[in-house]
């Protein structure tokens, strides 16, 4: 019976004749045909594929009162219960395919033969805008005296000091300046440079991403100046050859925000068009494949199922006053993104740690960790942060 499921059926005690109606019923079905049979405990139902919808139109027949009058009716009932408990237990079954509106339960997982299967499968995985990367697939280790460390300082300057392929996995939200106090940005400052420096950081974030690692980078278009830096960036990493894994809506439901600018009120001359989201940008690094032990999964079923939907409704943080930031993420966000895209034990880094809300999570959830932040009392804050999460 190696090319049949099987159902074990207690509780039943049927004669011959019912057992006939049954089997005369499941030949109705596609080859290869279900039958059932008795063994030393009950009955055994074998099937391979299964047409649902003809199994209920014989259960509806043989249960019908009106039927089978001059036929032994008890008989007919009976068959009806039995084929009634065997689509009851083939409904529990979750995994099956689905072929000619066919439930097949049996190999239903092996693919079809396809010509050129494995050449075909290498092409697509190239991604043609990741093709002729020069990518090294050799891991480095990370230096233990940079392990588990805030450091104070250009995030430029700091990232050459990481080896190559030492990273597994960046989540940041880049400022939109660099060694200034937020508070005195100038609004005239020429994005070239910004972008020209950004981008720079960028290049060193590849560098030390292993290969498989991933880089998750929270930013938002900048409204004010029509600058669709989501874009920019997610452009800049696909001339780098990295892959483009997929975009995240982060939802925080400020719709507060709807409000404090119109453009051009009731018209179509220049309407100002606002945004209650921000954007998660993930690219990896020579593959989408991340290589770890299973085991170091600390992702759950259900915050799996919920998390792979790309739209993630988590509120703003609302403790920005007391770390003294302005532009903080939530712990919830880091929380999804670390455990969604690396394994216990992975090194973690955010080159614009701030006031270190990637590292503290990161710690917490059993990741190594860097955090690179130009403020001193910015990397004091992460510092203290990391200590009460020990606590």
């Amino acid at each position: 019976m190696a090319d049949y499921k099987s159902i074990q059926l207690t509780n039943f005690e049927v004669d011959k004749k019912v057992l006939d109606i049954v089997n005369n019923c499941l030949s109705q079905q596609p080859d290869p045909r279900p039958f059932v049979e008795i063994n030393s405990i009950g009955y055994v139902f074998y099937f391979h594929t299964l047409d649902i919808k003809l199994l209920q139109r014989n259960i509806e027949m043989l249960t019908a009162h009106d039927l089978f009058s001059a036929n032994n009716p008890s008989s007919s009932r009976k068959a009806g219960e039995l084929l009634q408990k065997i689509y009851e237990e083939v409904s529990k079954i979750g995994s099956y395919g689905i072929r000619s509106g066919k439930r097949q339960y049996v190999n239903f997982d092996i693919e079809r033969k396809v010509r050129n299967r494995k050449a075909k499968e290498q092409n697509r995985s190239q991604y043609y805008y990741a093709q002729d990367n020069n990518f090294s697939k050799i891991s480095n280790q990370l230096p233990p005296e940079m392990t588990n460390q805030i450091f104070c300082g250009d995030s430029l300057e700091v990232l050459k000091k990481i080896p190559d392929n030492s990273i597994d996995l960046i989540f940041t939200s880049p400022p939109y300046n660099f060694g200034l106090e937020y508070e005195r940005q100038d609004d005239a400052h020429k994005w070239d440079l910004y972008f020209e420096k950004l981008f720079a950081i960028f290049d060193e974030c590849i560098r030390v991403l292993k290969f498989g690692g991933r880089i998750a980078v929270n930013i938002q278009p900048l409204f004010s100046d029509y600058i669709p830096s989501h874009h920019l960036i997610s452009n800049f990493f696909i001339s780098r050859r990295m892959i483009w894994k997929g975009e995240i809506l982060w939802e925080k439901n400020n719709y507060n925000c709807k409000y404090t600018a119109w453009g051009s009120w009731k018209s179509p001359s220049n309407p100002y068009l606002k945004y209650t989201w921000e954007f998660i940008e993930i690219f990896a690094k020579g593959t989408l494949k991340k290589s770890g032990d299973p085991k170091n999964a600390d992702i759950t079923s259900d915050e799996f199922k919920e998390w792979v939907v790309a739209k993630w409704s988590i509120a703003p943080e609302r403790k920005m006053k007391e770390f003294g930031h302005p532009a903080m993420f939530p712990e919830k966000l880091a929380e999804r993104v670390i455990k969604l895209f690396s394994f216990v034990g992975d090194i973690v880094l955010d080159p614009f740690n701030g006031v270190g809300t990637t590292t503290a999570v990161a710690q917490k959830l059993g990741r190594k960790f860097i955090g690179i932040d130009i403020s001193q009392e910015y990397c004091d804050i992460a510092q203290k942060r990391l200590k009460n999460t020990l606590l």
